[in-house]
């Protein structure tokens, strides 16, 4: 092949907010496929309409206490991209944090494993939000 057909590739660099915004997307995709799944267990479905989701109760409160959870880390896509940096910062090691201890709460006494599986994933990626906002320059330019 000639060069004049040869391509190169550039390498463009994505900026830290990008990468938080698109981690913060896919762990939301992880967590409401893990929802979806879930109704394939047997017996879920009759769980639920019943009223009760492993063991709790499902009231208002629960239902507002879900719809805050994932409110909150469906905002944090868009305020990963706005927010002050020194905020953005410490809002995307703190609340991830925060998520993973909620995970591995959630997933004790779980023994499926594609819960396991989705929980581990998730945590990882909660876990990379919290290392490219950890190791976030300080000024532009700065390693």
């Amino acid at each position: 092949m000639s060069s004049a057909h040869s391509r190169t590739f550039e390498d463009v660099k994505v900026g830290v907010r990008c990468k938080i915004a698109a981690l913060w997307i896919a762990m939301l995709f992880l967590f409401a496929y893990g929802d979806i799944f879930g109704f394939f267990s047997p017996g879920r479905i009759e769980e639920v309409t019943a009223g009760e989701i492993s063991g709790m109760a499902i009231t208002q409160g629960f239902l507002f206490a879900v719809s805050l959870y994932v409110a909150i880390a469906s905002v944090m896509v868009f305020l990963s991209l706005v927010l002050a940096p020194s905020v953005n910062r410490w809002a995307n090691i703190v609340l991830p944090s925060l998520y993973v201890v909620s995970i591995v709460a959630s997933a004790i006494g779980e023994t499926s494993a594609y819960y396991w599986f989705l929980s581990i994933a998730e945590s990882a990626l909660l876990l990379l939000i919290v290392w490219y906002a950890w190791t976030w320059p300080r000024r532009e330019g700065t390693a």
